[in-house]
């Protein structure tokens, strides 16, 4: 009998976190961050990560695992996962993965195979040296020719994914749009999926306030101490609440331009979440807003009942 694993996903602000303890408490469970940056140790502020207060006793997984020097990959993410998902269900507890990652909650529930993409670090390396030498736009114009469809799926500023899908590309003379198109749909698990959504209007103010809340609790100091220890170039500076920082440190635009910089890509990149769980899985939307939240976490809870007692 395949393990149950239940997910909580949907764009950013919109609730994930709460509705995934309310889960955990009624239903005996352990908490598994799917998301890709609060495993990064001293950025709390800029990931929105959970408190120990929010966290009311649950054990909460993924979370501080790795210093933001390091890299990390969904290929990590799920091994470590199903490792966890084990443990936690061989304590007769039920896991539950929260996060608005997409690819990585994805890689971790279904049978999505990444050992023909092993890294080819040479590759990488010059296609590194190449953007710094063109700009990182002459090598997106690159990936737009050979597989347009996944430089449509990648910002043009990502330096490091649209680096990794000309690796991908150049090492094996496949696409990874077509790679992953390729993936099937079976799980070792039972997954049952449960998304949030809410109003754009209502999303948007939801994250315009969060960002305010963020520079309120010192996210400036927070990412300005990362770029004095030299980590402006890591991985984890390339998240959404540390780069748009990066440039105004240098003095290239404004404190002003940061912040609005801040909360326009996080609305952009809660409209991309929503589109990569509508496209890729199969979820169980239910539509929320601030003055109805108990109503519906209550019948959330209700229907999960449900969906547990037919696995």
């Amino acid at each position: 009998m395949k393990p149950s694993v239940v997910s909580v996903v949907g764009p950013t602000a919109v609730g994930k976190s709460e509705l995934a303890v309310n889960i955990a408490e009624t239903f005996n469970g352990e908490i598994i961050s799917g998301d890709s940056m609060q495993i990064y140790r001293r950025m709390d502020i800029g990931t929105a990560k959970i408190t120990k207060e929010e966290m009311r006793g649950i054990p909460h997984h993924m979370i501080d695992i790795k210093d933001p020097e390091e890299s990390f990959s969904a290929a990590e993410f799920q091994l470590k996962v199903r490792s966890l998902i084990e443990e936690i269900t061989n304590r007769n507890r039920l896991p539950i993965i929260v996060g608005g990652t997409g690819l990585y909650i994805q890689a971790a529930l279904y049978d999505f195979n990444f050992s023909d993409h092993e890294r080819d670090r040479t590759i990488y390396r010059e296609l590194e040296k190449e953007a710094a030498e063109r700009g990182i736009d002459a090598i997106y114009q690159r990936l737009k020719e050979v597989d347009p469809k996944q430089a449509d799926k990648i910002h043009p500023n990502n330096e490091r994914r649209v680096l990794r899908a000309l690796e991908v590309y150049e090492k094996t003379g496949q696409t990874m749009s077509g790679y992953q198109a390729d993936q099937k749909g079976d799980s070792p698990f039972t997954p049952i999926l449960i998304g949030l959504e809410m109003g754009r209007t209502e999303l948007y103010e939801r994250i315009n306030y969060r960002v305010d809340l963020m520079i309120e609790q010192g996210l400036e100091v927070e990412v300005r101490s990362l770029f004095d220890e030299g980590l402006e170039n890591s991985q984890s500076m390339k998240a959404i609440g540390y780069k748009e920082f990066i440039p105004y440190f240098k003095g290239e635009y404004s404190y002003e331009r940061a912040i609005e910089l801040l909360k326009r890509n996080s609305r952009r990149y809660a409209k991309r979440q929503f589109t990569y769980f509508r496209n890729k899985l199969n979820v169980n939307w239910y539509a929320v807003q601030p003055n109805e939240k108990n109503d519906k976490i209550e019948k959330i809870l209700r229907d999960l009942a449900g969906m547990l007692e037919e696995t």
